[in-house]
């Protein structure tokens, strides 16, 4: 895996600091919420694709394209809140909920599998 810089890394854990804020500050001010979240979410996906995998591991392969799969989950999210937001497209209720929690799922086991994948690549 290509390692971040020091300021990728920080826009990366910025990222997803504010895409957890704007999805808890929803209950409060739903446009301020969108505008947070959305900016979280393009942080933290432009650097989740700048740390790509260089490698030929085919489990290595397919856990970078569930972290991918997953950065598109985070940002249709944004898109389904500013269609709850703004009363235009399909999601008029908290259908952005779902694509969130999807992206989280896969983001989590995304995170949990591939330290222990690369220590095992190394070893053989």
């Amino acid at each position: 895996m290509r390692t971040l810089s020091r300021f990728q890394t920080f826009l990366f854990c910025a990222g997803g600091v504010l895409m957890l804020a704007g999805a808890m500050l929803r209950i409060f001010d739903q446009r301020l919420s969108l505008w947070i979240y959305a900016v979280g979410a393009m942080f933290f996906c432009l650097m989740q694709l700048k740390a790509e995998y260089l490698g030929h591991d085919f489990t290595l392969k397919r856990l970078r394209r569930q972290q991918l799969f997953s950065c598109a989950c985070f940002l249709l999210a944004a898109v389904c809140m500013s269609m709850q937001t703004y009363h235009y497209g399909f999601a008029i209720s908290n259908e952005w909920i779902l694509p969130l929690i999807i992206g989280a799922i896969l983001q989590l086991y995304a995170a949990w599998r591939i330290p222990q994948e690369l220590e095992k690549s190394k070893k053989s």
